[in-house]
């Protein structure tokens, strides 16, 4: 959780933390003035450079030498926090707060150090004034992340998923910062999903959550006896025939089954009977059918899933293959522009291009579409292995069918 040395020295540096030698001159009116400027610039280098049992060492001499300024023990606390010693940083930086209690960054090492130590009830309050106060982008996300993990320990989940909203808004690229808030967000649904299971064992809800979860593991065997259970609760349930479905699809890819397939479309078909304008369940009994042959009805199908969801990009390929199974050119051309408006770096979009401009005998434009799918396609190839399956509107993505 402790930021880099050199992240929490910087900021140090840039508020003016370190001690520099010539103020000892000012505030060291006896006899050991030159030490104690002597081991302030050593302890200010070291400091500074990161050799930390140095600073340390030099310090600490430094307290023994002046006891009573609070910078002293500030920067002491910042050296046993570097080092991780933090029932060392504790007093260290609590004797500065109470020598000047306007040392801020003092009050949030502390804060942060309590935090490490597991204190995290009294950690609590400064990590907060810290995370919402501090304008220091760095201190700031240190305090969060302290604060997300001290608000887990003592069990205030909600608290803990509210920073962890905040720090996904305030650092969305931070690689760190989106694992810690993913383990919150994580931990919140296991509470809850264990609720869930003790409050209700056997309701719908128990099983659907464990269904959902079960499939997002790849555990589709499981998933589906899960599903089931849902059905047997409640069979006309909008959206479980069509889950049903596509963990049935997927589990086909894993063990390439022809009745899994099968069964995958009867659930597709009973999900639209319960709710026609389930766009995805309408869009994969398409996709069944045109890989079946069954061009006519795969592009009803299509047409159906498009309604009201123009943006719908891999019904777009689909309905312009089938058009051009059935030599509806011409068709399929516009269905194809419509899906290079929404992506024109779909490489499948570009090879469903070539197909069709050869079937219209521009063959300018098929060598043009082919090229600029071969180009995509070895831009991506090293990404494609490890593709999931589904979309991430979790519809099955085209793909250049193995007979072409």
């Amino acid at each position: 959780m402790v930021a880099s040395a050199k992240e929490i020295v910087r900021s140090a540096l840039a508020v003016g933390w370190l001690l520099y030698a010539s103020c000892w001159y000012v505030e060291a009116q006896d006899a050991g003035a030159a030490e104690s400027a002597r081991y302030a610039e050593q302890g200010q280098a070291a400091l500074a450079q990161g050799r930390y049992g140095e600073a340390e060492k030099a310090f600490e001499k430094l307290r023994e030498l002046q006891p009573g300024v609070a910078e002293v023990h500030a920067n002491l606390g910042l050296i046993y926090f570097q080092e991780r010693k933090f029932e060392e940083a504790v007093p260290a930086l609590r004797r500065a707060l109470k020598l000047k209690p306007g040392l801020g960054k003092s009050e949030n090492l502390l804060a942060m150090s309590l935090a490490e130590l597991g204190q995290y009830g009294e950690a609590t309050t400064g990590l907060e004034k810290c995370f919402h106060r501090s304008l220091d982008t760095e201190i700031k996300r240190m305090c969060g992340l302290q604060l997300e993990r001290a608000y887990a320990g003592v069990k205030r989940d909600a608290k803990a998923v509210e920073v962890a909203l905040e720090l996904n808004r305030l650092y969305p690229e931070d690689a760190e910062i989106l694992y810690q808030t993913g383990k919150i967000y994580g931990n919140l649904a296991f509470v809850t999903v264990q609720k869930l299971e003790h409050a209700a064992p056997e309701s719908v809800w128990k099983h659907l959550a464990a269904a959902e979860a079960l499939e997002s593991q790849g555990s589709y065997t499981v998933a589906v006896i899960e599903y089931r259970q849902v059905l047997a609760l409640e069979p006309d349930r909008p959206g479980i025939h069509y889950r049903l479905g596509r963990t049935l699809l997927a589990r086909s890819y894993q063990v390439t089954s022809a009745q899994d397939v099968a069964d995958a479309a009867g659930e597709f078909e009973r999900e639209l009977q319960i709710s026609p304008s389930n766009a995805n369940a309408a869009y994969e009994l398409g996709e069944i059918r045109r890989k079946d042959g069954k061009f006519e009805e795969a592009q009803k199908l299509f047409e159906q899933a498009l309604q009201g969801h123009a943006d719908f990009e891999e019904a777009h390929l689909g309905l312009a293959s089938a058009l051009l199974s059935t030599q509806k050119s011409d068709l399929a051309l516009e269905q194809l522009r419509q899906a290079m408006e929404i992506d024109s770096t779909n490489e499948i979009a570009w090879y469903r291009l070539a197909q069709v401009q050869k079937a219209l005998g521009n063959v300018a434009e098929q060598q043009k579409a082919m090229a600029e799918y071969r180009r995509l396609h070895d831009l991506g190839t090293e990404r494609k292995y490890t593709d999931p399956i589904f979309s991430p509107r979790e519809a099955t993505k085209q793909g250049v069918d193995p007979a072409q």
